[in-house]
């Protein structure tokens, strides 16, 4: 048993991260294989399923041989939520994916608002063109005669599953169905009044099965590996995490999650519902300004992601009088409207550069404590996890304990999707493993008059 392990792999948006987990629960190895997104248009973000699969290659042959001599119990895959990957009878890709922040499908989103109100409300979730049902709708319009050929439409992890087992049917899970604004929360199911608005057949979409299903057996370097289904990333984050009170992903962008949450109609709700990987549900506040925002800041600054940090720590709180919106590409409402944009103002001749990178940390920041207002996440001392590359600057973990004011606990965890795909393949053969590592340091809130006079500054602009 002490060499039996499990594979995790969380395809990104921009990036794949593989690792093995033995039955300890603790990383064996792990390795990270990136490739590009199409965003030569401002509403545009594809990508080549075929570079998934090739980087999924590539970090098995970089893991593989510190696996030498062990028995690969099971592989589970976690992907990035929403977008669309059209194959025709065969398997075969007809386009490159829609991703989720793909957004040209903006005016399709009126066919969803123009559904009788309570078909809309059950499907309990903000109108988003980057989300499958609309860009089925924009694929409709546009590219007719690619959807002629299609025999289903996957979500991106379950397109990379079916390249690791070819010929198995078509199949996805509930959490990645219910991200789609084609699923019907209230009944659990295909909402058949959203999938007649996207204009296409119902026999397109995938059957929706246990994301710990053992669905096929890979034939893999590493020898024949059972596979289950699979989840969306957000959910796989929480069972990484153990399911807390509440946790907060930050990287691109930014997910604020509440687990627990009550399934109901909602016709024009602030925040998302989404079925989880454990046949449960949780609330969702996501933000597509988050570690992207930093990295344009750093850009226009001349600065490092050290150099950014080191001078956010060094500033005292409220940057001098200046605030800064993150909101670069806008926003799906609830923090920000898609229409909104981002920038520095409260700028005076003594500003400095120091200032700037510290008015950029606290921006991002503040937009996380925005977004957790939303929640209504239970009160108490019950700390909130923190997750993602952008939570490892101690500046940043302490900002978000003062502006959230509650305890937040760090999990320094390279991928934490990818560990909860590993945990997910151990429920479906039979082998459940409890992460293994450090409880994380903790932050504990203080109060800063400066901050939170910079917080109401913030909320104003």
């Amino acid at each position: 048993m002490a060499d039996d392990v499990l594979l995790g792999a969380d395809l990104g948006t921009s990036g794949l991260k593989l690792l093995a987990l033995d039955r300890s629960g603790r990383v064996v190895a792990e390795a990270e294989r990136g490739y590009p997104v199409d965003r030569s248009g401002p509403d545009r973000a594809e990508s080549e399923p075929a570079a998934w699969r090739s980087a999924f290659d590539e970090a098995l042959a970089a893991v593989a041989p510190a696996l030498a001599g062990m028995r690969v119990l099971g592989l589970g895959l976690s992907g990035q939520m929403h977008g669309a990957v059209l194959v025709d009878a065969a398997g075969r890709v007809l386009r490159p994916a829609l991703l989720w922040a793909d957004s040209r499908a903006t005016a399709e989103l009126e066919l969803w608002r123009a559904l009788p109100d309570a078909d809309r409300a059950a499907l309990a979730n903000p109108l988003v063109p980057g989300m499958t049902g609309p860009m089925l709708a924009w694929l409709t319009r546009h590219e007719p005669q690619i959807l002629r050929q299609a025999a289903a439409v996957l979500l991106p992890k379950d397109a990379l599953r079916a390249t690791l087992l070819p010929g198995a049917p078509p199949v996805t899970d509930r959490s990645d169905a219910s991200a789609t604004l084609l699923w019907d929360v209230p009944t659990d199911d295909w909402s058949a009044p959203a999938v007649a608005a996207a204009g296409v057949d119902r026999a397109l979409l995938p059957e929706v099965r246990p994301s710990d299903e053992v669905v096929g057996t890979a034939t893999l370097p590493v020898g024949e590996v059972p596979v289950v289904t699979g989840g969306a990333d957000t959910p796989l984050a929480l069972l990484a995490a153990g399911t807390p009170v509440a946790q907060v992903n930050l990287g691109t962008g930014a997910q604020l999650l509440r687990p627990g949450w009550v399934p109901r109609p909602v016709a024009d709700p602030l925040t998302h519902g989404y079925a989880d990987v454990t046949g449960g549900w949780y609330a969702m506040a996501a933000l597509q300004n988050g570690g992207s925002a930093w990295e344009w800041v750093c850009g226009v600054l001349g600065m490092s992601w050290a150099d950014l940090f080191a001078a956010a720590a060094a500033v005292p709180a409220g940057a001098g009088g200046v605030s800064f919106r993150p909101f670069l590409t806008g926003e799906r409402g609830g923090v920000a409207r898609p229409s909104d944009r981002g920038g520095w103002s409260g700028l005076h001749p003594g500003t400095t550069r120091a200032d700037l990178a510290r008015a950029a940390v606290e921006g991002v920041v503040f937009a996380l404590g925005a977004g957790f207002g939303l929640l209504d996440a239970p009160e108490g001392n019950e700390p909130v996890v923190l997750t993602g590359g952008g939570a490892r600057p101690p500046v940043v973990r302490q900002l978000v304990a003062d502006v959230l004011r509650r305890p937040v606990r760090h999990l320094p965890l390279r991928s934490a999707s990818a560990i909860g795909a590993a945990l997910l393949a151990g429920h479906g053969v039979g082998a459940d493993v409890v992460p293994a590592g450090p409880a994380g340091e903790l932050a504990d809130p203080r109060a800063d008059a400066g901050l939170e006079a910079a917080a109401d500054r913030w909320a104003r602009t």
